[in-house]
């Protein structure tokens, strides 16, 4: 048993202290629910015959029988979100490889997956957050048939991963497990695509060129390949022990890929009550939860976890602060160059040894904890990578040494001391910063502020070189109440090329960014958000404001008292709440959490809460 880091050690006990009463009420909520038997046998006789109905002849007589374990499939399949497309035959290799042990499997339901690609920019982004939300009402309506031993959830993307891992969580008395799709084949190199998006920006070249390089960078089913918040969920899959160990970054279509699925179906029916029973509420604790935000420092991984992060522990009953973020990020070195914190993609960092490499390391520094538990045994299986052999799946030892150090290095020689995400603190709010891909000489900016009250505002002022200068922009009236917290990625390019300008230059938002977050310094996520009158909603251009991403200061030179005293900008609804569908969500936008809470719909954390 590897000694934990002094740190780690203290984070973990501190958010097990504080969770105590609520973990409690979690596990007594999913220990009450312990089956007896097989799900099925609790139904009636219409009840049966109505969930075996459309079955193969070959599952009838065993759904009706009910004497094996029936899994059930959530899936999140388009054929729109290349991540996702790959699922469409998943079901039947799940079928069939249930049968091989003496189980059924049935698809539950579908939940809805976008993808922030297509809506990065547009007004349909606005529904992007609360559809994690959705994704776990609609899991929760697919397992509430309770016609289910287990289940297995398919899904890659941004808000996918954290709706089905709430629902599984709330299923907890389930033996649950995730299988991904994996990554697309590399594309066009990310350092070519950012530097297209930036001449675009800029009016040096055209659409047509512009279209080139994104068709080029996104060109065939499967994830996405920068690290982005999609690669960032599969590697907190991995290292939560969700998947069996080894699924993350395997490429779709590949015989490895269909083996590894294969064994996740079977895994998923060895752990019902017909075997080792393992349900998903005992395998997530306060652990799972630390290895988590470790894994996202030591990769770079995405800011948006800031968000789902806390989601997900509420579910189970745990409670994460953005202090537990900081702390963690101080002592856990940052291991990884992956685009946008490099210029490699997660193929590349897959085969300079990928999570094998990545875990052993962080587990032998005492950083990862290796005794949590994974559906395929402790965390520390999960230094294992899958391989064929003679056609049969099998696991070894990840490689010893990285293949390319510029990619991936040793926990003793990391490219940062620590994870890059920190805590921001002062008058303006709180909030966090990302500094893995910000040069340390831009991590400081003192400059007026220009207030804006949308990001279509700031392109504007942009395109009519009203931000030729030092500047410290301001978009609020961002966040969750005010238009559903999208991404402001499509800002990257614009603010990027006034910085490359010369210019000093940061962003201060309520809103957020997403794992593609790079290069200017930002503070993100500020809250409490203008829409409920946080001091953002006070500020006015010309205020000199203080980003200091090094000691995660978010300071306004300006009197407090005369701050206080101004009356804040009042936030008014517009036109952007209707259209798209946008005027359905309004309960959601009335009722969402404070960002550093989740920012869900959800109150979970109540005990006793259902």
């Amino acid at each position: 048993m590897t000694t934990l880091h002094p740190r780690v050690a203290e984070v973990l006990a501190r958010i097990e202290d504080r969770s105590r009463d609520t973990r409690a009420a979690y596990l007594e909520l999913i220990r009450a629910r312990k089956p007896d038997g097989f799900a099925r046998k609790r139904l009636s006789e219409g009840n049966q015959a109505h969930a075996s109905a459309g079955c193969a002849v070959m599952d009838k007589a065993e759904l009706l029988g009910a004497e094996w374990p029936n899994i059930g499939i959530v899936t999140a399949y388009n054929d729109m979100l290349s991540a996702h497309a790959p699922f469409e035959h998943y079901p039947e290799t799940i079928r069939a490889a249930a049968r091989e042990v003496g189980a059924t499997a049935q698809v539950a339901g579908g939940v809805p997956a976008m993808c922030d690609g297509v809506t990065q920019g547009q007004p349909g982004m606005e529904l992007s957050l609360f559809s994690r939300d959705v994704i776990a009402l609609a899991s929760a309506v697919s397992l509430s048939h309770d016609a289910f031993d287990g289940a297995i959830h398919l899904g890659v993307c941004d808000k996918i991963i954290p709706g089905l891992v709430i629902a599984a969580l709330r299923f907890g008395w389930l033996p649950h497990v995730f299988a991904p799709a994996g990554p697309m084949p590399s594309g066009l190199p990310n350092p070519e695509k950012a530097r297209i998006r930036q001449e675009f920006a800029s009016g040096r070249v055209g659409r047509e060129e512009l279209l080139k390089a994104e068709a080029a960078s996104y060109h065939s089913p499967g994830t996405c390949t920068f690290y982005g918040t999609a690669n960032s969920n599969q590697m907190m899959m991995e290292v939560m022990g969700l998947h069996v160990p080894g699924a993350a970054f395997v490429n779709p279509g590949t015989p490895l890929r269909e083996a590894l699925t294969r064994a996740a179906t079977q895994r998923a029916a060895a752990m019902t009550i017909k075997g080792d029973y393992t349900p998903m509420g005992e395998i997530i604790d306060a652990r799972s939860i630390v290895n988590a935000i470790v894994g996202l420092m030591a990769t770079g991984g995405s800011t948006n976890h800031a968000l789902h992060i806390p989601a997900m522990a509420a579910a189970a009953g745990i409670q994460v602060t953005l202090e537990d973020f900081a702390d963690l990020s101080a002592v856990t070195p940052l291991m990884c160059r992956i685009y946008p914190n490099g210029t490699a993609d997660v193929n590349h960092f897959h085969a300079a040894g990928g999570m094998g490499f990545l875990i052993r390391e962080l587990i032998a520094a005492g950083l990862l904890i290796g005794e949590a538990r994974g559906i395929g045994g402790p965390v520390s299986a999960y230094s294992d990578e899958p391989f064929l052999e003679d056609g049969e799946l099998a696991w070894r030892p990840a490689p010893e040494t990285s293949g390319d150090l510029d990619i991936l290095r040793p926990v003793d020689d990391p490219f940062s001391a620590d994870g890059g995400l920190r805590l921001m603190d002062g008058p303006l709010g709180r909030g966090v910063t990302k500094v893995s891909a910000v040069k340390p000489e831009n991590r400081i900016v003192e400059a007026p502020a220009r207030v804006f009250d949308s990001q279509e505002a700031l392109k504007a002022a942009h395109n009519a070189g009203e931000l030729d200068r030092d500047v410290v922009a301001v978009v609020r009236f961002q966040g969750p109440t005010a238009n559903g917290m999208p991404e402001l990625h499509s800002l990257s390019p614009v603010l990027g090329a006034l910085q490359d300008a010369g210019h000093r230059v940061a962003l201060v938002t309520d809103g957020r960014m997403s794992g593609a977050s790079g290069k200017v310094p930002s503070a993100i996520h500020v809250g409490p958000e203008a829409a409920r009158g946080g001091p953002l909603a006070r500020v006015r251009d010309g205020d000199v404001i203080r980003v200091d991403c090094e000691h995660g200061a978010l300071d306004l030179k300006l009197d407090p008292s005369e701050f206080d005293a101004r009356e804040p900008t009042a936030f008014r609804p517009n036109a952007s709440h209707v259209g798209l569908g946008r005027e359905m969500f309004a309960a959601f936008r009335a009722g969402a959490a404070e960002t550093e809470t989740g920012a869900s719909l959800f109150d979970l954390l109540m005990p006793g809460a259902a």
